[in-house]
């Protein structure tokens, strides 16, 4: 209880996503990049040995982290820690570990991998939450209720269509982290400054070696796309590109939570409550969005980050420089795990999200008398009136309502007002048959299944294999 722990690990991420960075993998995925490299060299026509590959797989998971630690204080290298740390456990094949390569070639090879399949887990966590979202559209696509612009009431929409504008930004990040995994290289094998230039001596000037070496190696840990040309490392673009995908889906989130907090205060739309909970140590009453607000936390953090890659990217200098290293070990990893509890977190107030429909109701009930004064206008003119003169007895009626409102605490009384106004000719009856607020949606329910059925199902479908997910939170 001594020493900083971080709350990414202790409260908020999945174990799936901590392991997905934890040391275990890293340095595991180390000594399988040995291990390929190892083997391939071999089929090449290196002098290896089956025994010291051998050697080298049974002890692919013997790591002795205090040894390492003991040669990274000794070298000040982690990598070449963890080759003199392998090498102790393998001592066959300790010449041959490592061989021809540069620290890049575990360490950026390894940060790809993570990258990927970091990515993989968020996309399940992304499609649930789509799924979630799809579904509650779909459930209150014909429910009426307030459209606001500058957070002032507007016209009607309906509680479905407001959902397509979260899945919409949904769309794109999803879009976009598709194509970023579809375009994703591996570093491969590309030596100290990227000429490959170790290797020239291995393979005695055979470069079509080391071309086999480099695509074999990435083929073997999933990637079909390698970089053609590097320096040391791997362009740092990378890093500053899916730190901003990350950041977009924090965008994402954080408007929907801004929304939710907002419905959530006109007591029109609730995230879950637990029976247990307590929203305030003092207000034994309320009910905060404690939730929503975590999102808002954590996507304020991710969206900081996507300025330090960028940063990193912009200020590597020739082949290699080494201060881009403790940024993305603090960056990369920070941002998937954040954006990984954020999608767990929305996932969960998906599964418990609650709808009052009878104080949506009462909002509207407020503000639909105005919103029909443009009707009555119309039909005033289709019975012979004068637009000019409808339009100053209207005005004069709203302005009245309205300060009965605002200054009164009364109800709107607008529309009582012009049915007991005997210079008005409109079909009073007609009238009141028009007040029903679904007749104010415009296009919303048809909007909303054709952006469903259009945009969203086919996602789902193509990955129906990840639809299904437990959403249950740390704290």
């Amino acid at each position: 209880m001594n020493s900083y722990k971080n709350p990414l690990e202790e409260r908020y991420s999945s174990e799936e996503m901590l392991f997905n960075f934890s040391h275990n993998n890293k340095f595991r995925t180390w000594r399988k990049l040995w291990i390929a490299l190892a083997e391939i060299e071999k089929d090449l026509g290196l002098e290896i040995t089956d025994e010291q590959i051998a050697e080298l797989k049974a002890n692919a998971e013997n790591i002795d982290y205090d040894k390492a630690a003991e040669y990274e204080k000794k070298f000040r290298h982690d990598v070449m820690a963890h080759v003199h740390t392998y090498g102790d456990v393998a001592p066959s094949a300790k010449g041959i570990i490592h061989l021809g390569a540069t620290s890049a070639f575990v360490g950026d090879n390894t940060d790809l991998i993570q990258i990927r399949d970091g990515l993989l887990i968020l996309k399940k966590k992304l499609v649930n939450v789509m799924k979630n979202l799809a579904d509650f559209a779909i459930q209150y696509k014909d429910l009426p209720t307030l459209g606001f612009t500058h957070f002032q009431p507007a016209q009607l929409t309906t509680v479905g269509k407001r959902a397509t504008l979260w899945l919409q930004s949904l769309v794109l990040d999803i879009e976009e982290l598709d194509f970023f995994l579809e375009t994703l290289r591996f570093r491969g094998v590309k030596g100290t400054t990227g000429t490959a230039a170790s290797f020239l001596e291995l393979f005695n000037g055979d470069y079509s070696k080391v071309k086999h070496l480099d695509k074999e190696l990435s083929k073997r840990f999933g990637f079909e796309k390698v970089f053609g040309v590097s320096g040391q490392t791997y362009d740092r673009k990378i890093d500053a590109k899916v730190v901003a995908l990350l950041g977009n889906i924090a965008q994402s989130a954080h408007k929907f939570t801004n929304d939710l907090r907002l419905l959530q205060n006109l007591k029109e739309i609730e995230e879950p409550f637990e029976k247990n909970q307590i929203g305030s140590s003092a207000m034994a009453y309320k009910r905060n969005p404690m939730r929503s607000e975590r999102i808002g936390a954590l996507s304020k953090y991710v969206m900081s980050l996507t300025t330090s890659s960028a940063m990193v990217a912009s200020t590597q200098w020739f082949e290699r420089t080494l201060d881009d290293s403790a940024n993305k070990r603090l960056t990369i990893p920070q941002a998937f795990l954040a954006v990984d509890a954020i999608l767990l977190i929305w996932n969960n107030i998906m599964n418990g999200i609650v709808v009052y429909p009878n104080r949506i109701n009462k909002h509207i009930e407020e503000e639909l008398p105005f919103m029909a004064t443009e009707y009555i206008i119309m039909e005033e003119v289709k019975a012979g009136g004068d637009r000019q003169e409808i339009h100053e007895v209207i005005r004069v009626h709203s302005m009245e309502a309205s300060k009965k409102v605002k200054e009164e605490g009364k109800e709107n009384d607008l529309i009582e007002r012009i049915l007991n106004d005997d210079s008005l000719k409109l079909d009073k009856s007609k009238l009141k048959e028009v007040l029903d607020p679904k007749n104010f949606v415009g296009f919303a329910p048809i909007q909303t299944v054709e952006f469903i059925q259009n945009e969203v199902q086919p996602i789902l479908d193509q990955n129906k294999d990840l639809i299904g997910l437990e959403a249950d939170l740390k704290v």
